[in-house]
């Protein structure tokens, strides 16, 4: 068992969506004072409703682009856990100029009020969107591609901003590269919604979800409370541990890694580190189609003989997933409790009950 982050001050933009609402709900749970900051363009109230009683739990509604709302909701806060984005491949390339203005304009506005507020340290959602067209898999850290959408580029230009906060101000910010992560409170509906609530959905109202392309395509699916758990590792590894652990890792590996690491300092004075967040397994989209179905018709028979219907591939898409956990294992202690199989039982479990 890992230490739990307790009796802290923290703020999470983007608390009313998803992975944020879950990471409220968790460290409320350990007595911490919670802070959410949302302009709920993608969260819903329903998320946090249950919150809001708590007197350990604010909601500030407002937008990360307002550097006073930004200000506002940091203020006194310990850690920054920072969710707020707008997510979506397709929706960026459809609008890049918003998803630009919130993903980079509202994550310098955070970096900026989270000096200035002297927090402990900085967590925030990277994405696996940055390995672009990298072909190489596992996906390592330390090798990436061409971003393949504006949204893969905001992810990007995010990671070099922590960087550059954490080497000219002394911020500790590290980030967390999520893979396809799935779980309660993930939105179905709209058209940007992910694949899993959504072919749920589908299904449960017997209709036939759609593949897009020929259903090779594959992802390391990765279940909400392994999320949860890396955050909170992020958070409370020392600064003094992370640097050692990094240099540790990094002696360990071959000369030829070595030589074609991107230009860094292998001894860095101060936290701007960056993790995969995954389980490490893939799952094409063929094989996820036949693990919700399958998993679904224990609560509907009717189900099991739905078949999908096959589109055209998407336009920006990665062809294939799949994270080296490694370097968290090694650094952050991380040790995913929940494979995709097992997560996808208890998803669609929770699933059906509540999108019904």
């Amino acid at each position: 068992m890992h230490n739990k982050l307790k009796n802290s001050k923290i703020l999470i933009t983007g608390g009313a969506g998803f992975i944020g609402s879950n990471l409220i709900e968790y460290f409320l749970k350990n007595n911490n004072e919670v802070i959410c900051l949302d302009n709920l363009s993608t969260g819903h109230k329903k998320n946090i409703s249950e919150f809001i009683s708590n007197p350990n739990f604010q909601f500030v509604e407002g937008d990360i682009r307002d550097m006073a709302a930004c200000k506002k909701a940091v203020q006194g806060c310990e850690y920054v856990f920072h969710q707020a984005a707008l997510g979506s491949v397709p929706r960026s390339i459809k609008d890049p100029v918003t998803t630009n203005a919130v993903n980079i304009d509202g994550f310098l506005n955070m970096l900026t009020v989270s000096r200035d507020e002297q927090v402990k340290r900085f967590i925030y959602a990277a994405s696996s969107s940055t390995y672009g067209d990298s072909e190489e898999l596992p996906k390592v850290e330390e090798f990436i591609g061409r971003p393949l959408s504006p949204y893969a580029i905001t992810k990007v230009v995010n990671e070099y901003f922590a960087k550059v906060y954490s080497e000219l101000y002394g911020m500790e910010t590290i980030g967390l590269r999520y893979f396809n992560v799935f779980g309660k409170r993930q939105d179905p509906n709209g058209a940007y919604a992910a694949v899993i609530p959504l072919w749920v959905k589908k299904l449960i109202h017997h209709e036939p979800p759609v593949i897009n392309g020929d259903g090779s395509f594959s992802r390391d699916f990765t279940y909400i409370d392994n999320v949860i758990m890396a955050n909170e590792l992020a958070a409370l590894i020392p600064g003094e541990v992370v640097l050692s652990k990094v240099s540790e890792y990094y002696a360990q590996k071959s000369e030829e890694f070595k030589k074609h690491l991107p230009s860094r300092s292998l001894k860095p004075k101060v936290v701007f580190e960056v993790f995969n967040v995954a389980y490490g397994g893939n799952t094409t989209l063929n094989e996820l189609y036949d693990a919700l179905r399958s998993n679904l018709e224990r609560f509907d028979d009717k189900l099991g003989k739905i078949d999908a219907i096959h589109g055209p591939e998407r336009m920006g898409d990665i062809p294939h997933s799949l994270a080296s956990v490694d370097k968290a294992k090694y650094v952050l202690g991380y040790n995913p409790p929940f494979d995709a199989k097992r997560g996808f039982e208890i998803a669609c479990e929770w699933y059906y009950n509540n999108l019904k």
